[in-house]
């Protein structure tokens, strides 16, 4: 595996993604490409997301889920590639505990 085009790969998928997710979302909550786990195969690439606020979390997971057929389009069209990845998502967990660190460590102060 060429590791310099495998992190390429997974940077034009992080900024497609969230290039598509600003254009597509609505805007009763922000959606944030956070992260990408691209396969050693390059045959699929799970998202990872925040959302704000939290409580909309549910709603857009599954609003992005119902896209990720739609991003894969697009990014084909973005990206000369001859077999673009599969895209998944998730809410990215590391994320949302480095933030709830924060918090509480801005509490104690």
């Amino acid at each position: 595996m060429n590791t310099q085009k495998h992190n390429r790969l997974a940077e034009y998928i992080r900024e497609i993604a969230a290039e598509y997710l600003v254009r597509e979302a609505n805007h009763n909550s922000l959606i944030t490409v956070t992260g990408i786990d691209l396969s050693d195969t390059e045959a699929s690439a799970r998202i990872l997301i925040s959302v704000l606020p939290t409580e909309k979390e549910a709603d857009a997971l599954e609003f992005v889920q119902r896209k990720a057929n739609d991003l894969r389009l697009y990014f084909m069209k973005k990206v000369k590639i001859r077999r673009a990845p599969r895209f998944s998502f998730a809410i990215d967990l590391g994320e949302k505990n480095r933030q709830r660190i924060d918090e509480i460590s801005h509490k104690s102060l």
